[in-house]
């Protein structure tokens, strides 16, 4: 009986130690090799990904507050997302860390608008927003108000622009902040004042249009929406399809483990 009772125990334990999960350790870029790593379409870091790990199991999110979620329940192994919206995400949630790698961080990444091929017009108006805003402090403010220093963001007042029928209709993913996310009813960010600015410089009034990240080309492409800002990365890719703004902020690639 008593042998019995330890051959039992001992399968017991076996099982009991097979459920348990090995610890993943990610410290740096060469550690996500193998790994399932979340990412969100359509993105710099999706594609950084695709290029340079090997093994990876990479599954694509409409967000990174969805691939956050996804690490937290321990369904992929880390996250590769822009520094400051995944300050946010960790900011709001204490299991999880930031990890930076030197890689990530002498290979900057340069944010800037994006117009339809050939728009030289709104193009032109959009950088002389940008150069205006820069010399009058204005972007100041903005970098001030939506990354403050102890992390609480005060969102603007609306900058007044044009009213009537005039329009020019923004693209964006709203779930990117600080540069363009949901407040209550709202859409608003850094990218979404920096659109109001825009439309004052055109004369007309701001239309702010959201969807997937992956779907903001080709929705300017068709002439859905007539310029993005949405905190995208200029690459030569991207080139083929839109012509970019001068850049307006410089962002690097961060990795989102469990502590």
């Amino acid at each position: 009986m008593k042998k019995i009772a330890l051959l039992v125990l001992a399968a017991m334990t076996l099982v009991l130690t097979g459920c348990g999960k090995e610890k993943i350790v990610i410290n740096g870029i060469e550690d996500l090799n193998g790994k399932k790593i979340g990412v969100q379409g359509g993105t710099t870091g999706e594609a950084w990904v695709q290029d340079n790990v090997t093994g990876a199991k990479i599954s694509s999110f409409k967000s990174g507050i969805d691939a956050a979620l996804d690490l937290k329940s321990g369904a992929i192994d880390a996250v590769v997302l822009d520094e400051l919206p995944a300050a946010e995400i960790v900011s709001h949630n204490p299991s999880l860390m930031i990890i930076r790698d030197p890689v990530f961080t002498a290979n900057k990444e340069e944010y800037a608008i994006a117009v339809k091929k050939g728009n030289e017009a709104l193009l032109a108006d959009i950088n002389k927003t940008i150069n205006e805003i820069k010399a009058s402090g204005d972007y100041d403010v903005l970098i001030k108000a939506y990354m403050p220093v102890d992390g609480n963001i005060t969102v603007p007042a609306n900058i007044v622009s044009a009213t009537g029928n005039n329009a020019v209709k923004l693209g964006t993913n709203a779930a990117f902040p600080p540069f363009e996310y949901v407040d209550g009813k709202n859409i608003v960010g850094f990218d979404i004042s920096m659109g109001q600015y825009i439309a004052r410089t055109c004369g007309a009034r701001l239309e702010v249009v959201d969807m997937a990240f992956d779907s903001l080309i080709p929705a300017l492409t068709s002439g859905a929406i007539d310029f993005i800002a949405a905190g995208m990365s200029v690459t030569d890719e991207r080139k083929k399809n839109v012509d970019f703004s001068i850049p307006y902020f410089a962002s690097e690639q961060v990795i989102i483990v469990r502590k």
